[in-house]
This record gives structure tokens, sequence and C-alpha cells, in this order.
């Protein structure tokens, strides 16, 4: 292999570009409309466009990225994770085509890529897997029945599916076909595919996965697990190896597991095995036959580089070690920084201003200016500590996340804080629905702590606004300012007492306050004698976006203002996009009667469906979209009679 096309984008595109320099190949990149100013276009040797901005028009272009491939000379093709890294079809064409194709052989991919398929190859070996159905009638008569005859709670998820797509957990009966309706059409949307699986739930198990790694000489062996029970909506967030709950002897049980499923398949090259583990029994959940999201912590703890690995299988290459000569050392920890809020809405927009974190590794693909596009998933990159032990590893990641600076759109990062500081992951207890029981118990946290540093948040801002001049000489009178945050309004005034310092009255509470500029919309503000570094920047909206340290404000200038509650009364009125996405259903019409948090419409934004509930109880006096229009931030989509 000589010349490599990479056929993705992103931190993993650029993840695949550094190691395949390092070996001496050179790179050719791919990219849509959307990507064209990306950071693995610049990076490769070569980037080719694809056209279009939809993964449908570009990255999941069998006959563009083929044409690439030719055009540029490349020998090879690598498909990272995501878009056709899990496509017997792409794979096979790519053979076909005279390439080399990094990873699995079509066959394997076919046999293992379909869950029903790994799970009937699986129950041939004799790996554990929980009761279910996974049959060729679809219909949904016949999956009520094989749920009754499994037992509620049941799981449905997509056959073709990964990455919490397609998945439903079912509680009872009369959810079932509701159930089965979305992720059908959360699968087709996906992965092209509807069909589907149900299994008997686990309700508080964890989500522990092993990588495993085969060569095409007969040779496979398992580099260690991950646990990955910490999800939102399906996906996990923070990963982890090795996990708190899997001793020696687990570990040689379900790695061997692992091996004899790939071995079974005919497997070449990265693949992970993923359980679910409840004490000391596992189940096989599915193979992912691809690169991780998370491998970055098994190549921590093993100081392996998988990607190198990938790359010397594919040339025929025997693995570079055997199992007894595979050695673990301390702990590591990644969390994925993704485009979202709180309440894990998916924000789509400009990064203004990006400073990754020293002293941790960091894997992403932003830079300032850069356009989180609806398009595509809402990971923006990830952070990954390597400590002795589990402990330093989670103190360097609550450190990184502080430093890291992400402006313009929301992100989860002080959300993966308050995660990794909570009892229950320190103590290495967090099971899948940690963030199901835990959830409001860390927003209540971030609104704490939004609440402590708003002051500074207003000083920052203020200074900022003014050029960053604070006024080296007294003023004889006070500003008046007020600042609206998630919905609630700071009254607030100032008095420059000169040299950048301030007077600040909160109600009958007077801080004193002093900034000094750090950098272009940075300052250090003091607030009653403690320092917080400040970040700041004035979004298109009008709200400035400012980070405190680890806490993430934004800030609306409502000075001006009227004092009364129409501002969120005119948001009860009518129902707006709380990002960008693409219309896929609407539910009501004008006339119709809903009561608050009823379904009304439903949007599809980066890769997942979002139920839009009623704002209030009352009549729809009009819909302003319809079916399949793409909508923007902020774009009226029904309103309510008054």
């Amino acid at each position: 292999m000589k010349r490599l096309l990479i056929a993705n984008r992103g931190e993993i595109a650029r993840r695949v570009v550094r190691t395949a320099h390092r070996m001496g190949m050179e790179t050719v990149a791919v990219y849509s409309d959307a990507d064209a100013n990306a950071l693995h276009v610049r990076e490769a040797a070569v980037a080719v466009a694809l056209g279009g901005a939809a993964s449908a028009d570009s990255y999941l272009r069998t006959d563009k990225l083929l044409a690439a491939a030719k055009a540029t000379g490349a020998d090879a093709v690598h498909p990272g994770y995501g878009f056709l890294s899990e496509n017997a079809g792409f794979a096979q064409a790519v053979i076909d085509a005279g390439l080399t194709w990094v990873g699995p052989p079509p066959s394997a991919i076919q046999a293992l890529g379909s869950k029903s398929g790994a799970k009937a190859l699986a129950q041939r070996q004799g790996v554990p897997c929980l009761p279910g159905y996974f049959g060729a009638d679809q219909s949904d008569a016949r999956f009520a029945v094989e749920a009754e005859r499994i037992g509620y709670p049941v799981m449905v998820k997509a056959v073709a599916g990964g990455g919490g797509r397609g998945m439903r957990l079912v509680a009872a009966p009369d959810q079932l076909a509701a159930a089965l309706h979305s992720a059908r059409s959360e699968a087709c949307s996906s992965f092209g595919s509807g069909e589907l699986l149900v299994e008997r739930a686990l309700l508080a198990p964890r989500h522990v996965e092993v990588q495993v790694f085969a060569d095409a000489l007969g040779h496979c062996i398992h580099l260690g697990e991950r646990d990955c029970s910490v999800q939102r909506r399906h996906q996990k967030i923070i990963e982890e190896s090795p996990s708190p709950a899997v001793s020696p002897a687990l570990r040689e049980r379900m790695g061997r597991c692992a091996v004899d499923l790939a071995q079974a398949a005919g497997y070449v090259g990265a693949g992970t095995v993923e359980f679910l583990l409840q004490g000391d029994a596992f189940y096989l959940m599915e193979m992912n036959t691809r690169l991780q999201v998370e491998h970055p912590v098994t190549e921590a703890v093993t100081g392996l580089d998988l990607v190198e690995w990938q790359l010397r299988v594919a040339r025929g290459e025997p693995l570079p070690l055997a199992q007894a000569q595979v050695a673990f050392s301390g702990h590591a920890i990644e969390v994925r920084l993704c485009a979202e809020d709180a309440q894990f809405t998916p924000h789509a927009g400009t990064v203004q201003r990006f400073v990754a974190p020293p002293g941790v590794r960091s894997d992403h693909a932003l830079h300032d200016g850069c356009v989180v596009s609806p398009h595509y998933d809402a990971m923006l990159g990830k952070l990954i500590a390597h400590g002795p032990t589990r402990q330093a590893a989670i103190d360097q990641l609550d450190v990184a996340l502080g430093q890291t600076v992400v402006l313009g759109l929301p992100t989860n990062r002080g959300f993966l804080r308050a995660c990794l500081r909570h009892a229950e992951f320190v103590a290495g207890q967090a099971l899948i629905p940690f963030l199901a029981s835990e959830g409001d118990a860390l927003r209540h946290t971030l609104s704490q702590q939004e609440t402590q540093v708003r002051v500074a948040a207003a000083v920052a801002v203020h200074f900022a606004a003014s050029g960053g001049a604070a006024q080296a000489l007294p003023l004889p009178f006070a500003k008046p300012l007020r600042w609206r945050h998630r919905g609630d309004v700071l009254t607030l005034t100032l008095h420059e007492t000169g040299q950048g310092a301030l007077n600040v009255t909160v109600g009958d509470t007077v801080h004193t306050a002093h900034c000094q500029r750090t950098a272009p919309g940075a300052c250090d503000v003091r607030v009653d004698g403690v320092l917080h570094a400040v970040q700041a920047t004035l979004g298109a909206d009008q709200r400035w976006h400012v980070q405190v340290g680890g806490t993430d404000l934004w800030l609306e200038d409502a000075t001006w203002q009227a004092a009364s509650g129409q501002h969120s009364a005119g948001a009860a009125a009518e129902l707006r996009a709380p990002f960008n996405g693409k219309v896929i259903a609407v539910h009501v019409q004008a006339g119709a009667a809903v009561q608050r948090g009823d379904t009304v419409l439903v949007i599809e934004s980066m890769k997942l469906e979002h139920a839009m509930a009623a704002p209030r109880d009352g009549r729809i006096a009009s819909v302003a979209v319809g079916t399949g229009q793409q909508v923007v931030p902020g774009q009226v989509l029904l309103r309510l009679d008054a």
C-alpha cells in the first residue's frame, strides 16, 4: 500500500492520516460540500470533492468514493467508522476494483454486521445471548407474540444498526407498536434497512466490550475490555479501560468468547464484541466490524497504535504480538465532546473559538470558524486521559475539560465534568441507567455552578462589549444592566472605580471586581477575591457565549427590554426549531387541540429523530412547516391560539 484513501471525515479521518503518514503512506481525503474547509482536507496529501452536503450524497456514495480512488491513484481504502465502514457491499466493491480493503472480509461483515446474524453465529459457538427474536417475519403481530414469549421489558433494536439508533426500550405491550414504528423509521434513515429484532431487556447492566484483532494467517487475540456504561440515548459519552467491574478471570472468559466469535466468522482486522454485563454473567449484544470511536483508551493502556495494526494486517502481515505478549498499564478514560446541551439536544453552528487542553490526548477536527453541520453526528471530538490509577485519569480529564475552550455553540463540556465528579461514577458503580436516574441531579449541579459564576460572567461580558477597555479613571455614575440567562434575568449595577476595578451591586449585595484582559476575547475577572479565567464571544443571535472556567453561560442583553413577562408569554404562543434539521413528520393541523407535552412534529437532525412537543395546552392556530422541509434554529414551526 502506497496511497491510502480515507472514506470518512472529521477526527477519525485525521487520526488515520497521522498514522499513515508516519508509516510512509500518502493519503487521499474526500469531502462533502459541507466539509470543504475541514482539517482532514488540509492535512491529507490529496483531497477530492464528493459534492453534496448530506451523507447520502457524499460519504455514502460508493461510486463517488471509488472514482476518487481511481482519479488519485489510491491503492487502498480505510473506511474509518460509521458511514460505509460496516457495509459488506462497499467492502466488496473496493476489492473488486483491485484495491486493498482495510477491514474484515465482506463475508465476515455480512455474518457479524447484522445483530441477528451475529447472535445466530454466537449461539453455535456457545457465546451467551439474551432470549430474543430475530426472525424474517417483521410484522408487528409477530413481534407482539415474541415479546410476550420473551417477557417484558424488551428492547427493540435495528438489525443493521449501531450507535443507539433504531433502539427502543419497551416496558409494556401497549408501548410496542409505537416503538416498532419509530425504530423502523430511524433505522431506515440511518442504515437504509428497517429490519428489527427484539430481545429481553436488562434494566441495570454494564456495557462492556472487548477489542479483538485478527490477521489473515489465522491468529486472533483480544486487547482487553472497555466499559462504556455511561450513555445517553443509548449512545456512549464516557468510556474507560479497564472496566472497574472486570476481574482478570472474567476478562479471560469474555476475551475467549470474543475471539471464538471472530474466528468462527473468518474475521480479519480490528473488531469489537459488545456485551451486557450483570454481575459475572455477560450476554452478547453485537459485534462492530470496524474500529471503534473509543479505540484510544485501548491504545493508551496497551501502548499500541491500532490504526497501524489495521494497515499492517491489510498488507498481509501477521499480528505484531501474541496474546501472552499483550501488556496492560494504568487506566484510561475517554469523554466524547458533543455539540449538544444538557438536555442532550444537538446543535449545529459555527465554532467561533477553540482551544484544545494541554496534558491529555485530544482527537478532534475543530478550529476557529469551523461549521458544525446538521448533516452529521453531533460529536466534536474526544479527550483521552491515561494515568497510573483510575482516579488519576478522572482528575486529568476534569482539569482538561475545564481548560477546553469551545465558543459559539452549546457543548456537553460541563455535563461531562459533572459526570466525572459524581460519586457513583467515581466509585466505579455507574451502570447503563446512570444518566437516566442521575441526569436531573447533574443538570441541577450545572445550574448551581452557573449561579455561582454569573457575576463574573456579567462583568466579563461588559468588559468585552466595551472593547476590553476598562475605565482608567473612576466614573461618577453607575450603569444599570440586565442580562437574561436561561429565561431568568439578572439585574445589576456596575460602578467603575478606575484601573479596571468595579463595584457590582446585585440586590442588596455589593461585590468587588477587577478585570484584566489576557488575550482577544479572554480576561481574568477577580470577584470578591476569587480569580476566574473567562472567555466570551458574541454570537450571530446577539447572545454572549461565556465560559467561566468549566462553566458555560449564554447571556442576552435585556437592559432595554420591558421587564414584564412578555418574552416568556410570546414563547409559549409558538413552537420554534431548537436546531437545524429536516421535518420528517407533522402530527397536527390547524384547529387541533393539544396538551402540553404532546408530540406535534418530528425533526431529524444529526442522524437522530427528535420529537417536538406542544409548549402548553391549547389549540393549533397554524402549522408553518411541512414534511420534508429544512428548518433553522429559531424558525417558527407552529403557533397556538392566544
